[in-house]
């Protein structure tokens, strides 16, 4: 699947830096361009990627300090600036534009659903957002800009994948290391996710091809999206590989997906990679019929992809997941941080209350 990504605010541009990377490192081609746009310049100058500094005459280059509410209206007012940067990237086979945000901070929370807003209305390719959600350890500031940000992106973008850092994050590691590893594990999921959507990514074909047109059946439901990762040992030979792929693929759905403890789904996709000579076509299956009795989904895909890898790796994307448990809590969790910020705006509890939330525009 080609894609050209735009990372919006810090943790976005980080992660947008490091996808790219792992595209390029592994010889996929997937990522056709990637950008990072920010209010703070000084977390523009250590990314190899291009960058846009906006909100230049408001804010000086200093970020917005955490309010979302300005970070929407600098990206609305230069959404064209930003446009025109994108444009020489979005080649004709760009086949998904991909906004990248941390939902925590002022530029990336406001700005990430100004800008998918503006794109969608341009373009007619999908407008997805990964949207980084922040640990229970980030401050009641973050919780508060990540539940409107949310509810704000799911209804702008195609689709929002969403990334919880409790989920993907060792315990006991500094904050520093905690993001890092993080950064590293988002760019080898959704790597391996758009890769697997690209038919030229590997010289080796797949028995069974998992091209674009499924992973965008799958988060065609919009709302929110959840992917899920796991590896194992497997053995030379594919029958012996039948129950490695199913456990494997249980461990992706029940313990490694991006937002914990979320199953319940409308659609969903399974790709297993590894080497084509040690997948067992029946594990696929057996495992695709699973996920299916475990998600109560009757659309969920199922396909092989070729990596030069001794290990069996299943990857679980999931649409359409916005009723979950886990989604419930967070939002809740964001919305005793607003009613617990004596900032003086009324309107901040209600925004929780409507379902709308149309106070970042």
């Amino acid at each position: 699947m080609k894609v050209v990504l735009i990372g919006v605010g810090q943790a976005g541009g980080k992660v947008t830096q490091r996808l790219a990377e792992y595209d390029y490192d592994m010889g996929f081609g997937a990522v056709q361009g990637a950008m990072a746009v920010n209010t703070a310049e000084a977390d523009l100058q250590n990314l190899d990627i291009d960058t846009m500094l906006v909100g230049r005459d408001r804010v000086k280059g200093h970020g917005v300090g955490g309010d979302n509410e300005l970070g929407a209206e600098i990206m609305q007012d230069e959404a064209t600036e930003v446009m025109d940067g994108l444009d020489a990237k979005l080649s004709t086979d760009a086949e998904a534009v991909v906004i990248v945000a941390g939902l925590g901070g002022g530029t990336g929370s406001g700005g990430a659903p100004a800008l998918a807003r503006e794109l969608k209305r341009i373009h007619d390719i999908p407008v997805y957002v990964t949207g980084i959600l922040p640990g229970r350890d980030e401050g009641a500031i973050y919780q508060a800009n990540a539940g409107r940000s949310l509810k704000t992106v799911a209804r702008e973008a195609d689709s929002l994948l969403l990334i919880d850092n409790d989920a993907w994050r060792t315990a006991g590691e500094s904050m520093e290391e905690g993001f890092a590893e993080i950064n590293d594990n988002i760019a080898q999921r959704l790597g391996l996710l758009f890769a697997s959507g690209e038919i030229d990514a590997v010289d080796e074909v797949a028995e069974s091809v998992v091209d674009s047109s499924e992973i965008i059946n799958t988060l065609r439901p919009g709302g929110m999206a959840v992917l899920g990762y796991a590896s194992a040992a497997a053995s030379e030979d594919a029958g012996e590989n039948v129950n490695a792929i199913t456990s494997t693929t249980r461990n992706a759905l029940l313990t490694g997906t991006s937002v914990p403890n979320v199953v319940e789904a409308e659609t969903g996709l399974l790709v297993v990679a590894g080497q084509p000579e040690r997948i067992s076509r029946k594990g696929v299956e057996r495992a695709r019929s699973w996920i299916e009795e475990e998600t109560g989904s009757m659309q969920v895909r199922g396909g092989d992809f070729p990596l030069d890898s001794e290990r069996i790796a299943a990857l679980v994307l999931l649409g359409g997941v916005e009723r979950s448990n886990r989604i419930d809590e967070f939002m809740q969790r964001a919305k005793e941080a607003h009613e617990s910020k004596n900032d003086g705006r009324g309107e901040a509890k209600e925004a929780f209350l409507n379902e709308e939330l149309d106070d970042l525009f």
